[in-house]
């Protein structure tokens, strides 16, 4: 426990996507009133930006949450701007429009900045990209296209929204009785979504051969223009008639703080910046490789630990991040669930696939602390009328501790998580 006596900590979080309010939802659980919070973004709302790779299929939109409204059940102040630079030494941070912010740890959770990898292609970057890809989609039930490649650019990028892309769009071509359509995915991964271990890429292969995709995998791409895909170094090509893309992801250089490759933050183990005392980083703009929501909620724990401990919370100490991998992927007629342990040498034991939930509540996005708020949340926004003459009453959530993996001695692929306790 803390010392009420103490003077709260002045704790900064600049960035109010997942990493951020992750954040703020476990410093609020672990250390209570021992921190004095602030959001600084430029955002009124957060959106569950995963869910938006269902938008141009005409299904429901992503979520979105008012951010004053998390802002006001955290107890944390909200400021409206942007972070422009950080002065270590004098603990201060300036703001776009040249305010000044003092604080005492500093949380820097901006995510990356998604640029166009190809000039001929479609990105796809989330919601802002939908209705082009819808177009693409209406072009293709109207008999106008027949060849679409699905492309994953060289770089940091998450790659399973191109293969939810890709089966819906497959999905939708054989339900509409489109046999002569082409769809095909180009990545470098040496099997599909590798990254989630043998046993779930073996699935996944399986799945994208049932839908009739052609895989080019180890391949790094170039399209030259609108209708080719060229493999570099030069390897052959081929002709389609659309090409869709992900993002290739960067970072975003702060003045005052260090940059590794590419503009990320470099960060130690314990997720704190390197070289900068009481500054700590999670999400995508960190220099760990894996961009996926996700490890940035398990980043943002290892972060709120660290800063709960430097508030004064006894019995908490910085400990390293150790990622686990979930993600649940979109077919078009169901959805895998797929889990791996990223460190710890657990070997093909640390895949699993299924097609029933492995973590509750059963979110895109799975925080420890945020997917059962926001599922919290979704209760009280559906069922709460607006006060006569009052403004909104904060959600009483319980931000218990974990519970434990639930599951059968020696099945682990029947086991569901809690994510929150």
């Amino acid at each position: 426990m803390s010392d009420p006596a103490q003077t709260p900590l002045k704790v900064l979080v600049a960035g109010g996507g997942v990493a951020g309010l992750e954040t703020l939802l476990a410093l609020r659980d672990l250390a209570g009133d021992r921190v004095a919070a602030t959001l600084l973004t430029p955002d009124t709302e957060f959106v569950v930006r995963p869910w938006t790779v269902q938008e141009p299929f005409a299904r429901p939109s992503a979520q979105r949450y008012p951010l004053e409204r998390v802002a006001q059940d955290v107890r944390a102040e909200l400021f409206a701007g942007t972070l422009a630079s950080v002065d270590p030494a004098a603990q201060i941070v300036r703001t776009g429009a040249g305010e000044e912010i003092a604080y005492e740890a500093l949380v820097v959770a901006l995510g990356a900045h998604p640029e166009p990898a190809y000039a001929h292609a479609t990105t796809f970057r989330g919601g802002p990209d939908a209705e082009a890809v819808h177009g693409l989609l209406q072009d293709l039930e109207g008999g106008y296209l027949r060849r679409i490649a699905f492309v994953v650019p060289p770089g940091a990028a998450w790659p399973l929204p191109l293969y939810e892309l890709a089966l819906m769009t497959a999905e939708r071509a054989r339900s509409l009785s489109l046999p002569d359509v082409e769809v095909s995915i180009v990545t470098p991964e040496d099997r599909p979504l590798a990254v989630f271990g043998v046993a779930a890429s073996d699935a996944v292969t399986d799945l994208l051969a049932d839908a009739g995709i052609t895989m080019h995998l180890g391949r790094y791409a170039d399209v030259p223009d609108s209708r080719t895909v060229a493999f570099t170094p030069a390897d052959g090509s081929y002709d389609v008639d659309r090409v869709v893309a992900l993002p290739r992801l960067v970072g975003r250089p702060i003045d005052g703080l260090p940059a590794a490759e590419e503009g990320f933050l470099p960060v130690d183990e314990t997720c704190a910046v390197v070289g900068v005392r009481n500054v700590w980083a999670a999400g995508d703009g960190t220099s760990f490789p894996i961009k996926q929501g996700g490890i940035a909620a398990q980043q943002a724990d290892a972060v709120a630990q660290a800063v709960a401990a430097h508030a004064g919370v006894t019995g908490l100490a910085a400990a390293p991040f150790k990622p686990m991998l979930r993600g649940m992927l979109l077919t078009g007629s169901g959805t895998k669930w797929l889990r791996a342990a990223v460190a710890g040498g657990a070997g093909e034991a640390a895949s699993i696939v299924s097609e029933h939930a492995l973590w509750w509540p059963p979110s895109k996005i799975a925080g420890r602390y945020l997917a059962p708020y926001l599922a919290t949340l979704d209760s009280s926004l559906a069922s709460a009328a607006p006060a006569a003459g009052g403004g909104d009453v904060p959600v009483d959530v319980d931000l218990g501790h974990a519970a434990p993996t639930l599951h059968a001695e020696g099945d682990p692929s029947g086991g569901i998580e809690l994510l929150g306790g």
